[in-house]
């Protein structure tokens, strides 16, 4: 089945590319989901004009990522999680609590964008890529930091005492 693409597909192509896809998958994923449309004479004939639009739109949001980028730099997001004696978090930090913390800073960054192959599990300080646009790659640092022991240690203390 050839298919015209109406996003970018990871391992596939871009918009606009026209590509064969096997018919199950263009059928009940591309073409559910609008990334996709069937590849027709009359779809084909309309394909330029829509490399065109996507052309100005990719140069547009192009313009907005790198632009997002410069307000990124700067930004260092803080997460305090309970941790064990060697610095192994009690769960860990994940894609989608970074989006939520820069959220709350005013930044709407889909969680899917941030490229965190593994959820953070222990302290330290990360430098995590958030890809914007195809050629557009952020970088913001976030740190990990334990809770404060000393919080915990007086009740344990207590309770042996009595």
């Amino acid at each position: 089945m050839e298919v015209i693409l109406k996003e970018d597909v990871a391992n596939l192509g871009h918009r606009g590319d026209v590509v064969k896809v096997a018919d199950g998958y263009g059928r009940n994923f591309l073409l559910p989901r609008k990334l996709a449309l069937q590849a027709t004479q009359a779809n084909k004939a309309v394909i330029e004009q829509m490399k065109a639009a996507a052309a100005r739109r990719s140069a547009t949001e192009k313009a907005q990522a790198e632009e997002l980028v410069t307000r990124l730099a700067p930004v260092v997001l803080s997460f305090t999680r309970k941790s064990g004696e060697n610095g192994q978090l009690f769960g860990s930090v994940t894609s989608a609590d970074i989006a939520g913390e820069l959220g709350t800073k005013g930044f709407e960054v889909d969680r899917r964008k941030i490229q965190l192959s593994d959820p953070l599990k222990s302290l330290g300080d990360y430098t995590v890529a958030i890809k914007l646009h195809r050629e557009v790659t952020a970088h913001v640092k976030v740190q990990v930091m334990g809770e404060a022991a000393e919080e915990a240690a007086p009740v344990a203390e207590a309770a042996v005492a009595e």
